[in-house]
């Protein structure tokens, strides 16, 4: 995905749309992209790694006593029902229910493991006893059954207040936006520290040097070693034009994000796993960068279009006239 995401850079290049010199100064921020899993609440999480409990446990052939099917079921829906009716109590009566549950199945599986030698059985009932033990304020919580890498991130949004996934670092070129640095970051990392790792992988991917890289205040601390001069928004008050522009332009960055988002499906991630998040990020940048070079490609032919759209309306206009240019157009 690597060699895939440079084969546009490099290509941008032999066209002479992305040069050298625009390599020496780029934005960087930070983002979240978002897993496919649905909100988790302890009632939805509770119930859903029952039921893979109980199904994997039909596959390897082991009898419970009992599967709590329709309990379970019955339990979940009401649950729902008291949370949306704001009657607490009852909500967290149900909750504690699908808990109970859970913890039976657990508890005659771990007596039933020895029996059956089964890999997935012990990464199963090692999450259901990671998910019964955790509290509201812990680290490191379980947020997802089958996406156990998912991180809860809070960017200080008014209408998204947490976020789960993991956090993607975006370096784009200061001039004309194109992405030359994407990476994905699992553990929820400070976005000071993760600014070194973006400037060597945009390095390593465009074969240049980044002379100058432009960052919010979310970047206070980064501590990078090396010849790249790190300037923070509004860090300081008295700047020179130059460097009050090449500021102002730090904020082009965020509607690239925002094209990532809703263009090439950054948004909602559905491959599995941690090394699924990397690879998601870099194709979403390969597909941006994509983009810009069908546009560019197209970019005369659309000029084209629009002259002869032109002559077609003067055409129009005077298609009762004879005079001899209208002639020579048509």
């Amino acid at each position: 995905m690597e060699q895939l995401f440079r084969q546009t850079l490099l290509t941008a290049g032999k066209t002479g749309l992305l040069r050298d010199s625009h390599l020496n100064k780029v934005n960087v921020d930070t983002t979240v992209q978002e897993k496919a899993i649905a909100y988790p609440t302890d009632a939805r999480l509770y119930h859903k790694m029952r039921v893979k409990l109980v199904r994997l446990a039909k596959k390897l052939g082991i009898e419970l006593r009992q599967s709590y099917e329709r309990v379970g079921k019955k339990a979940l829906l009401m649950q729902g029902r008291y949370a949306h009716a704001r009657q607490m109590k009852r909500a967290r009566k149900e909750t504690k229910k699908l808990k109970q549950y859970l913890g039976r199945i657990a508890r005659e599986l771990r007596k039933n493991a020895v029996a059956v030698a089964s890999e997935e059985l012990e990464e199963l009932l090692c999450r259901s006893e990671q998910l019964l033990k955790q509290q509201k304020h812990d680290k490191n919580k379980l947020y997802s059954c089958h996406a156990p890498e998912v991180e809860c991130i809070a960017k200080g949004k008014t209408h998204k207040k947490y976020e789960f996934g993991c956090k993607v670092s975006v370096a784009t070129t200061s001039r004309d936006n194109w992405i030359v640095g994407i990476q994905a970051h699992h553990g929820n990392p400070y976005d000071g520290h993760t600014l070194s790792d973006v400037l060597s992988l945009v390095k390593r991917m465009s074969g240049g040097s980044v002379k100058e890289a432009y960052c919010d205040r979310g970047y206070r601390g980064h501590k990078v070693a090396g010849d790249t001069i790190v300037h923070i928004a509004g860090a300081k008050r008295r700047v020179s034009r130059s460097l009050r522009k090449w500021l102002r332009r730090r904020s082009a960055i965020e509607p690239v994000i925002g094209h990532l988002k809703s263009d090439t499906r950054m948004d909602r991630n559905y491959l599995k796993g941690a090394l699924g998040d990397k690879i998601n990020a870099l194709l979403c940048g390969s597909g941006a960068n994509i983009r810009k070079l069908i546009a560019a490609f197209f970019l005369p032919v659309d000029g084209i279009i629009q002259i002869l759209e032109k002559m077609a309306r003067v055409i129009l206009k005077n298609q009762n006239s004879d005079k001899p240019i209208l002639r020579i157009a048509v």
